[in-house]
Formats: structure tokens, C-alpha cells, sequence
């Protein structure tokens, strides 16, 4: 009879194991569906990298900025749209890599010059260009009157991270027979530091009258990177004004950037241009 009883609890053990390994799961899983389903989870994951923000060198940024506005087509002068010559000839297209000029649609992150403070920030950078003798004392205040202002991404795509957030301030093309006289055209501004990476002004001087050497001496100081040499060309159709001067900048790697300042004639328009 005590072997009966014992026989008999280990089948009903053996019933109710086998019962609670098919049922089991099923229920458990329909019990933790209930826990999530029609219900608002929130749960806070800390990522990798988070609060990260890899950071570029003046020259490395001035080469990415250099490299993604040769791909793009957007005007920076009124005159340098008559003509494209670096693209005409050939010069300076053996790129190693592929950049992208992109407005960037999501806007100032935070950390970046927002669209309330990019004038007044511009006519801050005006003011420090006129200071160091850049620019003439003449060139007119930038406001959201008379000008515009997106906020572009210059991006490395083959090495995302590698990137420039800056802002295109420019004297708006909506409002006709404007007064350009003494006034800013264009000019890039690093959407961080409101530094200027590239203008143009119209002024009142004469070309015999701009020392292009003490411009970008004073420029490269204003922007931290050292002093640059003279490039020197054989090619007379580099740019579409035969008022120029161009300097080499280290850039990424071995890369050079080059900055060119010239002038057009007629229209009394100095600029500093970066390129490859």
C-alpha cells in the first residue's frame, strides 16, 4: 500500500510538471504582455558616447569647410556666379574624399549660434574683421532687415563625424535696387564661435590699395592658425578677377586648404575665399 502511495505522488509529480512546462511559459508571457502592452514605458538608457561631441581643429575644419563648398552650387558673390573657373579648368578638383554643403534642417543644437543671435553675433565678428584691419570701418551692420541667414552642415560623407556647423549670413536678394555700397554680400560664420571663415564686402578702396599679406597675416591670427605662405601658380584662370592673392594652410593630414583674397573691379567687392 506505502508503494502504491509513493508510485502514485510521483506520477501526479511527474502530471504536474508536465502540465506546468507546456502552460507555464504561455501564461508568464501573457502576464508580462499585459505589463507592456497599452501602456506608456519609458526607461532611460545611457549611450555610449553620450554627452560626447568630437571636436575638430581650426584647420581641419577650415579644410572640410573648403572641400564641401566646391561641391555645392550656392552663390557666394554676385560676380563669382558669372563664373566658375576652378570647376571649368580642372584646378583643385583631385579630391580624396566626398563632402556635402546641406542646410541642416534641425537647426542649432544648443550649442551652436541660434537664429535670435546670429546678427547681432555677425556684426560682433564685423566689428573684430575691422579692428584688425581686415575690412574697412565703412562696411554697414548686418540685420534681419536687409539679410538672411541659414545655418548649413559641411560634412565629410565618408567620415560623418567629421563635420562644420556654420551660417550663411547674406544681404537678401528680395529686395531690389538695395543699396550694396559698404556692405557685406556673403559671408560664412563657424555656427560656434561666429569666427568668419569667408566674406565678401563692397568698400570704397582701390586694389592698389589692400595689402592682401597683412589681411590674411591679421586672419590667420584672428582665426588661430599659424601664418601661411604665398601660393604660388602658373595659372592665370584661376579666379575670374585678376586682382588676387592666394595662401597655403596646412589642412587635414597632408591636405592643404587655400585662401584667396581678391578683389573685383567695378563693383569695389574685396573678399577672402577658402578653397582646396
Amino acid at each position: 500500500m506505502k508503494k502504491t502511495t509513493i508510485n502514485f505522488t510521483l506520477l501526479m509529480g511527474a502530471v504536474v510538471v508536465m502540465i506546468l512546462s507546456i502552460w507555464g511559459p504561455e501564461q508568464l508571457a501573457m502576464y508580462k504582455d499585459r505589463m507592456v502592452l497599452d501602456h506608456i514605458n519609458i526607461q532611460e538608457v545611457e549611450t555610449e558616447g553620450a554627452g560626447y561631441r568630437y571636436t575638430l581643429a581650426v584647420n581641419e575644419k577650415l579644410y572640410i569647410l573648403s572641400q564641401a563648398l566646391l561641391s555645392q552650387s550656392l552663390p557666394e558673390s554676385e560676380q563669382n556666379t558669372l563664373t566658375k573657373i576652378e570647376s571649368e579648368t580642372g584646378a583643385y578638383l583631385d579630391l580624396d574624399g566626398t563632402y556635402a554643403f546641406v542646410v541642416n534642417h534641425k537647426g542649432p543644437t544648443g550649442k551652436e549660434i541660434t537664429n535670435e543671435e546670429i546678427f547681432s553675433t555677425c556684426n560682433e565678428m564685423l566689428a573684430s574683421l575691422k579692428e584688425i584691419h581686415i575690412i574697412p570701418d565703412t562696411v554697414r551692420d548686418v540685420d534681419s532687415t536687409n539679410y538672411e541667414a541659414v545655418l548649413y552642415s559641411a560634412i565629410d560623407v565618408l567620415e560623418p563625424r567629421n563635420n562644420v556647423a556654420v551660417w550663411k549670413v547674406s544681404l537678401s536678394t528680395n529686395r531690389q535696387n538695395a543699396d550694396k555700397s559698404n556692405r557685406l554680400i556673403d559671408a560664412y560664420l563657424d555656427a560656434d564661435s561666429g569666427k568668419v571663415y569667408e566674406f565678401y564686402v563692397r568698400t570704397q578702396l582701390k586694389w592698389e590699395e589692400i595689402d592682401t599679406y597683412e589681411i590674411v597675416k591679421a586672419w590667420a591670427s584672428y582665426m588661430g592658425l599659424p601664418v601661411p605662405s604665398e601660393y604660388e601658380t602658373d595659372n592665370p584662370l584661376l579666379e575670374s578677377t585678376p586682382y588676387y592673392k592666394k595662401y597655403v594652410f596646412s589642412g587635414m593630414g597632408e591636405q592643404k586648404t587655400i585662401v584667396t583674397i581678391g578683389f573685383y573691379e567695378g563693383i569695389n567687392e574685396l573678399f577672402l575665399k577658402i578653397s582646396k
